[in-house]
């Protein structure tokens, strides 16, 4: 019984928090669900960050929470394509706040940058666009891009160029 209660809560603040982004919008992203029968799977449409080599990209991803929602954190996973250092090659954002609460068994991260439960769509959304902006390549999700992001910032460039370009073109 308890599953199906916290399933239910979870439901209730998914769809408040819906309601709150469709009365107000956030600059840099749209979000919705994917299927308006499932409040756990949402589609977001990320707007590249102006003065970042991801401007004028429009990045789809796909957010998935838990049925533990907000005790445990949704995954994030680009549809589009991305070349990003923080991003694995089947577009599973890596970041701090993604990654379950508590002390990090690899010793990385402090506890306190992990994910907590007051985090919500938005303030998800926000740190995958500070994410774009700065990728960090201490901790790489891809380990290529991050190699190139430090050795080679031009082929970098180049590559993210692309992933921009094939953006625009499935507008």
């Amino acid at each position: 019984m308890a599953n199906n209660n916290t399933n239910t809560q979870a439901s209730l603040l998914l769809q408040k928090q819906l309601k709150d982004l469709c009365k107000k919008p956030v600059d840099g992203f749209s979000a919705g669900l994917v299927d308006e029968s499932n409040v756990f799977q949402w589609s977001v449409s990320i707007m590249g960050p102006p003065d970042t080599l991801y401007e004028g990209g429009f990045f789809n991803a796909i957010m998935t929470f838990p049925n533990e929602y907000p005790q445990l954190p949704p995954t994030v996973t680009f549809t589009s394509e991305m070349w990003h250092p923080n991003v694995y090659s089947d577009g599973k954002v890596c970041i701090s706040i993604l990654h379950p609460p508590g002390e990090d068994p690899n010793g990385y991260e402090l506890a306190s940058e992990r994910w907590t439960a007051i985090h919500t769509v938005e303030s998800i959304v926000l740190s995958i666009i500070s994410m774009l902006s700065s990728p960090n390549d201490e901790s790489p999700a891809n380990v290529e891009a991050a190699k190139e992001w430090r050795d080679n910032r031009a082929e970098f460039r180049k590559k993210v160029s692309r992933c921009v370009r094939k953006s625009q073109e499935m507008l």
